[in-house]
């Protein structure tokens, strides 16, 4: 009988370890199906409990270095990971010990330079040090040990593998402190690996929990609080002014504005009436609205958002790095190389065992790829600091490496090219009415609101220093606007629509007000019941920076910059026409989004998304690299990123993929400086013109100057560019007050 069962596998981290456990248990008989989400370290097994029990499961992944374990039934979102405190412990250790190691070989050396630079025999250490040594080496590197191992017994050498073999070459020589530097350098990188990938859960944790957990329903004359997950599809639900709404569904009473910004991206709210359709996880505005539902809690688009995280989270496995492929042979090789320098010349050659042992352990020095392993590391480490002095947090190397080869990129329009509040443009008075008269007015009727237009006009009038009358007698018009008496008059304000049935516009009203919304702008209009006082446009202003950061993604060689948005057509080509976008996609939702990407990879190779919303999530995570700006953007955005601006400044993505490119071109630098000393050194020992202590001083500074050469990613880089002078739309620069 097929039954379906999930474990929490410790240890599970990237492709590698998937592979390992793809091996061990596809071969089992009874398992008919395997699936994994790296991410939370999750491994689902379809099995024949007639054939293989859970236990039998869990034993086989043991034999890969792995720990299987039940997946916690009520902890879907947040199971525990103790395996990451003993690493972080055990990483602590390390570091003590190799630090107490070199202080005591300094101590009781009568040459402290001669200490640190000679490498001789285990018999120059005393016991004490050699302790330390040895507890630095096993307690950074433990974790390493149990997958090395296992790579060995199925003849698939890995990083793990490689690690253990430099460490054992170091030992064998009586390289104890290099040994355990390896050891301990290792086991941090790794260490920072499971760190990234706890803040990945900590994402999806985040994007969950932003959805309604509760709604109003009612029922028969009644209302009945229910968790959203029973609530059946076809209910009537109540959401009261500022709440979420809990499900998908249609307006079937009620006037309201929606931010739709989590889901749809736009930059202001959407009115909404009767038979309108609402999502779940947008904000209610400042009306009541009663809501059929059309989809239960599993199936709503914010659920499947959080859906569409997760897969691609699962899907996206760290890519391993050509390093490491590239040591799965050159391991195997060195080793038989050297196997064949100890045993083929005396056999075959009658060459004198002593000399080609000799011979043999100088390959062995040689082989120890310490200057790979240590120079890989460190270079990514010095770019990682050196990027987040720059205010760019990069969260792995494996982000800092897509960056640099990156192709394409997708950019969100609110928020990320514009500013993602609304502004006002340009005040049109008519009628012969001066500015100060209507924005006198304006402020009294808007002082009170909370809807974002009512606050971006706020906003103006005070940066003019305007003083609101008394407005009594204030009413809000759901959906369309506020009226109040004012010095004993009624005035009004509110939408283009407010305005039709008002009854009072004009020809020439009308024709300016659609100059206005032909540009993607919102027209607000003020009057009193006998004519119009003044048009007032309002958009989302374009940032400062956006041209500059446009201009130079094109200069780093992107072939194509795609504007993707949930906004309407309008809005979004004249964002696009004035920054000289030539492609966007409009009206998108999130899984939409998600699909542009794709195509977009399909098209390119490697693309960016950039964007700062839970709308921006599931298009990031298919992306090749996800970029979220830090001071806009939600938690979901900053944690589903693999790059967060955290100044939001948009010009920085330019010096990103500029300084990833640097970062990777040392790292080549560092490996093919490395190799070639290898291969002369390789050379002269067959020769037998190099001696050990020659092959040690060369391993020690082919090791220190990929180092310092990895170390200089830690200077001040090329600058982001600077801010041109703010942009706006057309309109904002060629309107004045009381023309057009």
């Amino acid at each position: 009988m097929a039954t379906r069962t999930e474990f929490l596998v410790q240890g599970l981290h990237c492709a590698e370890e998937v592979s390992a456990l793809k091996e061990e248990l596809g071969c089992c008989a009874g398992v008919l199906d395997l699936s994994f989400d790296v991410i939370h370290s999750k491994m689902t097994v379809e099995f024949d409990d007639r054939q293989i029990s859970p236990t039998q499961l869990a034993q086989r992944v043991s034999k890969t270095g792995m720990r299987a374990t039940p997946w916690p039934p009520r902890s879907l979102r947040r199971p525990s990971h103790p395996e990451q405190k003993t690493h972080l412990g055990l990483s602590i250790l390390s570091g003590v010990c190799l630090l107490a190691g070199l202080v005591l070989h300094v101590a009781s050396s009568d040459d402290p330079w001669h200490a640190l630079s000679h490498h001789g025999t285990g018999e120059h250490v005393d016991s004490l040090t050699l302790g330390f040594f040895l507890t630095a080496i096993f307690s950074g590197g433990w974790f390493a040990l149990r997958k090395a191992i296992h790579a060995a017994r199925r003849l698939r050498p890995d990083m793990n593998l490689l690690m253990w073999i430099s460490i054992a070459g170091a030992s064998f020589l009586g390289e104890w402190s290099e040994a355990a530097s390896v050891a301990f350098l290792f086991s941090v990188a790794s260490l920072l690996e499971t760190w990234s990938l706890g803040r990945a859960r900590q994402a999806i944790g985040a994007l969950m929990q932003m959805a309604p957990q509760e709604a109003t329903l009612l029922n028969n004359g009644g209302q009945q609080r229910l968790p959203v997950g029973q609530v059946p599809v076809g209910s009537m639900v109540l959401v009261k002014p500022g709440e979420k709404i809990p499900l998908d569904g249609h307006v079937r009473s009620g006037a309201s504005s929606v931010n739709q910004a989590p889901i749809t991206g736009e930059s202001i709210p959407v009115a909404k009436t009767t038979g309108d359709l609402i999502f779940a996880g947008t904000i209610n505005g400042e009306g009541a609205l009663e809501i059929e539902t059309t989809r239960d809690a599993a199936n709503t688009t914010f659920a499947n958002i959080v859906k569409q995280v997760q897969e691609a989270s699962s899907r996206r496995a760290p890519a391993e790095r050509w390093v490491e492929t590239f040591a799965r042979y050159y391991t195997p090789i060195m080793i038989l190389l050297t196997l064949s320098i100890w045993l083929v010349p005396p056999l075959v050659l009658d060459g004198q065992w002593n000399a080609w042992f000799y011979r043999g352990l100088i390959v062995l020095v040689i082989a120890c790829p310490c200057a790979l392993v240590i120079s890989t590391p460190v270079s990514i480490v010095a770019g990682l600091t050196s990027a987040a002095r720059r205010g760019v947090l990069i969260k792995g190397g494996s982000y800092l490496e897509a960056a640099s080869r990156l192709r394409a990129a997708a950019i969100d329009k609110t928020g990320v090219l514009t500013r993602g509040e609304p502004e006002v443009q340009c005040v049109i008075t008519l009628n012969g009415h001066s500015e100060i008269e209507v924005l006198e007015r304006v402020a009294a009727l808007e002082m009170r609101s909370e809807h974002p237009l009512g606050k971006a006009l706020v906003r103006y009038t005070e940066s003019k220093g305007i003083r609101p009358l008394g407005a009594p007698n204030f009413k809000a018009l759901l959906g369309q606007g506020a009226e109040a008496h004012i010095g004993g008059k009624r005035f009004w304000i509110g939408s283009h629509r407010l305005l039709h049935e008002k009854g009072i516009e004009t020809a020439d009203v009308h024709d300016r007000a659609s100059q206005f919304e032909e540009l993607g702008q919102t027209v607000v209009v003020f009057g009193d019941d006998h004519h119009v006082w003044a048009l007032i446009s309002i958009a989302d202003g374009i940032r400062s920076e956006a041209r500059t950061a446009l201009t130079g993604m094109k200069r780093q060689g992107l072939q194509a910059v795609v504007m993707l948005t949930g906004d309407n057509p309008v809005c979004a080509q004249a964002v696009a026409g004035e920054l000289g976008i030539n492609e966007v996609r409009s009206n998108l939702l999130p899984l939409e989004k998600a699909t542009a990407v794709q195509e977009l990879a399909a098209r390119h190779g490697s693309v960016a998304m950039i964007g700062d919303g839970v709308n921006d999530a599931p298009a990031m995570a298919n992306a090749t690299i996800g970029i979220a700006l830090g001071t806009t953007g939600t938690d979901a955005a900053l944690e589903t990123a693999g790059v967060v601006i955290m100044s939001g400044d948009l010009s920085k993505v330019p010096f990103l993929i500029q300084h990833a490119r640097r970062t990777l071109a040392i790292v080549k630098q560092n490996v093919t400086f490395a190799l070639a000393a290898k291969a002369v050194f390789l050379v002269l020992a067959f020769f037998d013109l190099a001696t050990l202590w020659m092959a040690i001083a060369a391993d020690t500074g082919a090791t220190l100057l990929v180092t310092l050469n990895g170390l200089r990613l830690l200077r001040a880089g090329p600058s982001p560019l600077p801010p041109p002078p703010v942009a706006r739309f057309p309109m904002s620069q060629s309107v004045r007050t009381g023309e057009l």
